[in-house]
């Protein structure tokens, strides 16, 4: 009788490696790394990331998969809360709070991805592209319920509202990747609050 052949154990902690990428892509972009500067930063082999997961815009895909239930997590929480108001709130300064922090690179991943990465390669902004374009759209979604209920009002464009607040959003990574701290981020937050019922109608 032949012995079951056993495959060979991967010589790696994977979550450990993802982690790593995530925040190498964080800090340096999607082009600014090539395979291997990636495969060095996760302390592993180029066949082992290959095996493990995939090409370089697999790693990414699953870096920014990453990235999205971790340090961008506050977006979801954002998304539940009960009114407007606070899904604008905890959106603003959930940003300033992640693209701050001491711990990890400043600047967003969904921003300074793209920001880093040329021409030459489209996989990452293209990726980065759609993710923006689906928090828009789930700010949309979400608006519209909230006219539905009465908490905007019905002349407001939830469209425009929306495009509003992903924009400063956005703003609030770029700016805290050129070394704006916390405090002034959240100034910022705390502006567009106070102008928010004027916006929203």
């Amino acid at each position: 009788m032949t012995s079951a052949r056993v495959g060979r154990p991967r010589e790696f902690d994977l979550e450990e490696a993802l982690e790593c990428a995530m925040r190498m892509f964080w800090e340096h972009g999607y082009d600014g790394l090539s395979l291997a500067d990636l495969a060095r930063g996760m302390g592993i082999s180029k066949p082992s990331l290959y095996a493990a997961f995939g090409d370089k815009r697999e790693l990414f895909k699953r870096a920014l998969r990453r990235y999205e239930a971790g340090p961008a997590s506050y977006v979801e929480l954002a998304l539940t809360r009960n009114t407007a108001y606070e899904v604008v709130d905890t959106l603003l300064h959930g940003a300033a709070r992640a693209t701050t922090s001491p711990d990890s690179p400043h600047g967003c991943l969904t921003v300074q991805g793209a920001i880093v990465s040329s021409d030459s390669d489209t996989s990452a902004s293209d990726l980065l592209a759609c993710w923006r374009a689906g928090l828009t759209a789930r700010l949309t979604d979400r608006f519209t319920q909230a006219q539905a209920v009465g908490d905007l009002d019905a002349a407001a464009s939830v469209g425009r509202l929306a495009r509003y607040v992903s924009t400063v959003a956005s703003g609030i990574a770029v700016e805290a990747a050129t070394g704006v701290g916390r405090t002034e981020l959240d100034e910022v937050a705390d502006v567009t609050m106070r102008a928010w019922s004027a916006i929203a109608g």
